[in-house]
């Protein structure tokens, strides 16, 4: 079976921002809990790979993932794959020095948690980030693709979680595990906390605006460029008439700003191949700057459901056939 990525920059779902908000507050509130009640040392290298049954889910994958990121291996005995894969990702866990642990899973003991993942088939990877379940590949996979997968974890998990993972001692006693230490508020956190508070509230127009000040001040924070491209989209569809746009979109296949309208409908909506393939088809349609509109529309969908997705990967492709 060939392994099936996941995308780490964020899904269409326009809820993603707030939801990633609310669950770094929680992993916060739970690393500061950890503290209060004193917590002290740094994990062995030997906690940093575990099996986990259903009993223990809640304490070693659930609430551990409010500390660091949680690889979950779902494997059994008789899976060939498997005895290739596990130990791959048990030795990339002690390379990668506590920015994320490894829990194994045998399926044949946990038949609720492998119905409970929607797992069809194995060796299957997942994680758990903040209480957040993510798939990340089925298959084996090269090392260099789990690289590359793991990478991408790790940045999510400290640029929208604040998770920087756990502390490890060679020399600490196996079981004495301590979170890394708190990283403070960073200096946008007040502006991103409004823009979600706009964006709840339906204020799309103000959550533009906050995510365009944390901008001016850091051009690359990557929450902020996610939640702008997503709060444009929405002001964008907020007074449009879903029907008559598509109407106008099915009787004008060559009219720019009319697939432009359907194009964002299409996205809010979830539909983001049809989004890409409407505004690809009508770049071969268009020339001039209606052509350019839609191609700089493209763009800024890109922006929403994240560069890495194998989905805008392919449009871009596609965009490019259909420019040259």
């Amino acid at each position: 079976m060939q392994p099936r990525n996941m995308s780490m920059s964020g899904v269409v779902d326009l809820a993603a921002v707030k939801a990633a908000q609310e669950a770094k507050a929680k992993a916060e509130q739970a690393r500061a809990e950890a503290a209060r009640q004193g917590g002290g040392g740094a994990v062995s290298p030997a906690d940093l790979v575990s099996d986990v049954d259903e009993a223990g889910f809640e304490l070693d994958v659930l609430q551990r993932s409010t500390e660091v990121p949680v690889v979950i291996d779902f494997w059994a005995e008789w899976c060939e794959p498997c005895k290739q894969l596990s130990p791959v990702l048990e030795r990339l866990a002690l390379e990668y020095n506590g920015r994320f642990v490894l829990a194994k899973i045998d399926v044949d003991a946990n038949q609720m948690l492998m119905q409970q993942f929607g797992i069809q088939g194995i060796p299957a990877v997942f994680a758990v980030v903040a209480g957040q379940a993510l798939p990340l590949f089925q298959g084996a996979a090269g090392e260099a693709q789990i690289r590359e997968t793991l990478d991408q974890l790790v940045q999510v998990a400290e640029e929208r979680f604040g998770l920087t993972g756990l502390t490890v001692d060679a020399d600490a006693a196996p079981g004495a595990v301590q979170a890394a230490p708190v990283v403070p508020a960073g200096p946008h956190d007040a502006l991103l906390e409004a823009a979600v508070q706009a964006l709840d509230a339906g204020d799309f127009g103000g959550a533009v605006q906050a995510y365009r000040n944390v901008l001016s001040d850091d051009p690359g924070n990557s929450e902020a460029k996610l939640g702008l491209a997503q709060a444009e989209l929405l002001l964008r569809v907020q007074g449009l008439d879903p029907q008559r746009t598509r109407e106008d979109a099915a009787a004008k296949p060559a009219d720019a700003q009319a697939q432009i309208a359907a194009a964002d409908l299409d996205l809010v909506g979830g539909h983001v191949e049809d989004a890409f393939g409407r505004l690809i088809e009508t770049v071969r349609r268009t020339a001039g700057d209606d052509r350019d509109a839609v191609r700089l529309r493209l763009l800024e969908l890109f922006e929403v459901v994240g560069g890495d997705d194998p989905r805008v990967a392919a449009a871009r492709r596609a965009l490019a056939r259909a420019l040259f």
